[in-house]
């Protein structure tokens, strides 16, 4: 095969390889293009993973120093009823039965605070021109009932014998309700931190598979990638290898110099190379240098 068949017949074969090597640059940096846009994703999925995971913890230091506070509560809750479980046995054991009478009577009446309001109201009215006449009698009669019910009130709370103890009861059953309230609050914190610690971890697995899935994108554009690299480097590396050639054919050709044997020697490596051999560095020197 003599220098103008090779020509001929890898002429349109370097041709084709560079339309080629186009298309692999074409294709390959595409590729990349996506493997860096998964890389974004996963790293700004990540990114939120870490805060949401750490918001995570926090919520459980906040559901677990509640839980704790929720058990002391609890106790000193306990210690609050049986304090005012024991008082109100104390009056129960002291007061005869007429005193509890008494007392029952005196539960159905109104207390001070609420007569002298009522008063208040009434006067308020009477100024105001609500008992015009005849009916002045009637503001009268009503606030003369009213001052007698306060002065009842205000004799029986006198007589009551068990005023101090009472006293200590409605203290404790107040301090008892302030105890129970501040149960059911540390109860309620508990409960909130551990729903939004469930709500949290759920969006951290929702967001890791949206990861694993970016990964994945990485993975498989990167895999591409590579192969249209290899593509693109063995087509250039063909196309080099053809020019590389033709250089060498041009280069012999006008070596006229040069005896047979060196033509037969070139002519044998090109065949050889057509024929889809590999030459070794040495030949392939040797077909540079002719």
């Amino acid at each position: 095969m003599d220098f103008d068949e090779v020509r001929e017949v890898l002429t349109p074969k370097s041709t084709s390889l560079d339309e080629k090597l186009s298309e692999f640059r074409e294709d390959r940096d595409s590729w990349n293009a996506k493997v860096k846009k998964y890389l974004t994703e996963r790293n700004e999925i990540n990114r939120q993973v870490k805060e949401l995971i750490s918001e995570v913890q926090n919520q459980k230091v906040i559901r677990d120093e509640a839980n704790s506070k929720v058990k002391e509560l609890k106790i000193i809750r306990a210690e609050r009823s049986t304090v005012l479980k024991q008082l109100r046995a104390e009056l129960q054991e002291k007061k005869p039965a007429e005193e509890r009478q008494k007392i029952e009577k005196k539960d159905k009446k109104r207390n001070e605070r609420t007569i002298q309001a009522e008063m208040n109201k009434l006067e308020m009215r009477f100024e105001l021109g609500h008992f015009p006449g005849k009916k002045e009698k009637d503001f009268g009669r009503q606030m003369k009932k009213l001052y007698q019910e306060l002065k009842e009130v205000k004799q029986q709370k006198k007589e009551n014998v068990f005023s101090e103890l009472e006293s200590q009861i409605r203290k404790a059953a107040k301090l008892q309700e302030e105890a129970h309230r501040l149960v059911e609050d540390a109860v309620t914190t508990a409960q909130e931190s551990h729903d939004l610690m469930i709500e949290l971890s759920e969006e951290v697995d929702r967001l890791r598979a949206k990861a694993n899935s970016s990964q994945e994108g990485v993975i498989r554009s990167k895999r591409e990638a590579d192969l249209l690299h290899n593509k693109y480097v063995v087509s250039l590396r063909s196309i080099h290898s053809i020019q590389d050639l033709f250089k060498a054919m041009n280069a012999q050709e006008r070596n006229v110099e040069d005896d047979d044997g060196g033509k037969l020697e070139v002519t044998d490596l090109m065949s050889r190379l057509m024929s889809g051999d590999t030459l070794s560095t040495e030949e392939l020197m040797a077909l540079q240098r002719n």
